[in-house]
C-alpha cells in the first residue's frame, strides 16, 4: 500500500496535536509535520527537501496571522502537486466558494470521522476524487443551480446530450450529484469500485469535461436530475 504523506494546519494545538496522533496510527497515512497557522506551514515547507513534502494537507480555515485561504492560494502557485483537503468547523457558503477558488481539493467539517478522514484521503490521491461532507456536498449544489445561466444560441461549446451516455452511466452521474463517493456508488449499484471509476471516467470523456463538479454543473443545467 502507497503511503500518503500529510501535513495538518490548524491553530488550534490541542485539535492539531490530537488529530495527528489519531491519524498517524491509520494506514496508509504518515503525518510529516504540523503547523499552527499559514506562514509556520509555509516556513516548514521550505525548509524541507523537495523529496518530503507532504502530497495532501489538511488546513483549517480561520486561523491568525494567515488563514487558511490565503495560505492555499499562496501554496498552490509554489507546489502544485500538493492537495489541500479544507478541514474546518464551518460550512459557510462564502467559505466554500473562496476554498474552491483558490484551489482546495476538498472540503470535509471537523466532526467527521477519523475513519472519513482517511478514506477521503485515500480517494483523493488515488482516484481524484473531489472529497466534501455531504452537507458541504449539498451545499455546493445550490450554489451551482443558484449562479447557473441558460446556454446562450451563439454559445460555441457544443451542448451536452442525456443520449450520449448509458443508463448505468446516468445512474452513476446522479450518484455523483447526490454528493455520493465512488464506494457509496458501487454499494448502491451492486458493482464495483474500479467499474464505477470506469464509468465515470467514460462519463468524463462524453461529456467533455475533466472533473466531478464540471460533470455536476452539465447534469444540473440541463435539468437531468430532480
Amino acid at each position: 500500500m502507497r503511503t500518503i504523506p500529510i501535513a495538518i494546519v490548524d491553530d488550534k494545538r490541542l485539535l492539531r496535536n490530537t488529530l495527528a496522533e489519531q491519524l498517524q496510527g491509520k494506514q496508509p497515512i504518515q503525518v510529516l509535520f504540523t503547523a499552527s497557522h499559514g506562514i509556520d506551514f509555509l516556513q516548514q515547507m521550505e525548509e524541507r527537501p523537495k523529496n518530503l513534502l507532504p502530497l495532501v494537507v489538511l488546513m483549517d480555515i480561520e486561523m491568525p496571522e494567515m488563514d487558511g485561504l490565503e495560505t492555499v492560494l499562496i501554496a498552490k502557485e509554489i507546489y502544485p502537486d500538493v492537495q489541500f483537503l479544507m478541514l474546518t468547523a464551518f460550512s459557510d457558503d462564502e467559505k466554500i466558494f473562496e476554498a474552491v477558488r483558490v484551489g482546495a481539493s476538498g472540503y470535509l467539517l471537523k466532526d467527521e470521522a477519523v475513519a472519513k478522514i482517511v478514506s477521503s484521503i485515500q480517494e483523493l490521491i488515488e482516484q481524484g476524487t473531489v472529497p466534501m461532507s455531504p452537507i458541504v456536498a449539498r451545499k455546493t449544489l445550490a450554489m451551482l443551480k443558484a449562479t447557473d445561466k441558460p446556454l446562450q444560441p451563439n454559445a460555441t461549446e457544443e451542448p451536452a446530450d442525456a443520449a450520449y451516455l448509458s443508463t448505468r452511466e446516468m445512474e452513476i452521474l446522479h450518484g455523483i450529484v447526490d454528493g455520493l463517493n465512488y464506494h457509496e456508488i458501487a454499494d448502491k449499484l451492486f458493482i464495483s469500485p474500479h467499474t464505477v471509476r470506469k464509468h465515470i471516467s467514460n462519463i468524463y470523456e462524453k461529456l467533455h469535461v475533466s472533473n466531478k463538479t464540471a460533470a455536476i454543473k452539465i447534469a444540473l443545467k440541463k435539468k437531468w436530475f430532480k
